[in-house]
């Protein structure tokens, strides 16, 4: 491996033990030493490739919120204006993929927003930003038109998100027991159903009513 090479490994190793340590631990309860245990480099090497912690705090947010973008399937629904009943599977498909995989990138936002409040925003608003304007423009016509209830379009743009990403933690809390769902699926086919029902209940609260999710997701 040249040097090219291996101090780019290094970088991820680093990037992705903090990741876990500051998600687990917040900010300042994480150390640089115990960073660089965890990524198996010394804390020498650790320091030529970043100068200070809160870079590698910057470094593993960037990396957890990268790549974060609309799938196609759904860019295009919107873009064509397609029912709710669309465009509500296929966006609540998105987050439950987003809870699932990347458990530690809320984490890692909330412990920015409380110890380094400041510039957490800004790099939220950097990459999520374009994300839920598109959602917040898609529910606000919606609404406008007539095809979903006479809703904040903003609050419910917050509420979508929240709800998948809390939900199974907060139920815990609330019934004293184990995640609600064994699987994504599962997941995605409440949620579906729960906000259907919200939003058009006339329509969707009849007996037997099921989301169209297909049987077989993608990988």
């Amino acid at each position: 491996m040249n040097s090219s090479s291996k101090s780019s490994d290094h970088v991820s190793k680093i990037i992705h033990a903090a990741a876990q340590l500051f998600a687990r631990q917040g900010y300042h309860g994480t150390s640089t030493r115990e960073i660089a245990r965890i990524a198996e480099v010394s804390e020498n090497t650790l320091f030529r490739q970043f100068e200070h912690k809160e870079e590698i705090f910057w470094a593993a947010l960037r990396s957890q919120l990268s790549g974060l973008r609309l799938r196609r399937d759904l860019i295009d629904s919107i873009a064509q204006s397609a029912e709710p009943e669309v465009v509500l599977p296929q966006l609540l498909t998105q987050l439950v993929d987003i809870a699932f995989l990347k458990p530690d990138l809320l984490r890692l936002v909330a412990v920015g927003l409380i110890e380094l409040n400041w510039k957490t925003k800004a790099v939220c608003y950097e990459y999520l930003s374009p994300i839920f304007s598109t959602v917040y423009r898609y529910l606000a016509t919606n609404i406008e038109i007539g095809r979903l209830r006479k809703l904040n379009p903003s609050m419910l743009t917050a509420a979508l998100t929240t709800v998948v990403m809390v939900h199974s933690e907060f139920s815990k809390f609330i019934a004293g027991a184990a995640p609600p769902y064994t699987d994504s699926r599962e997941a995605i086919q409440a949620y579906t159903k729960f906000w259907l029902d919200i939003l058009m209940p006339h329509q969707y609260s009849e007996p037997g009513f099921t989301t169209g999710i297909p049987e077989s997701l993608p990988d």
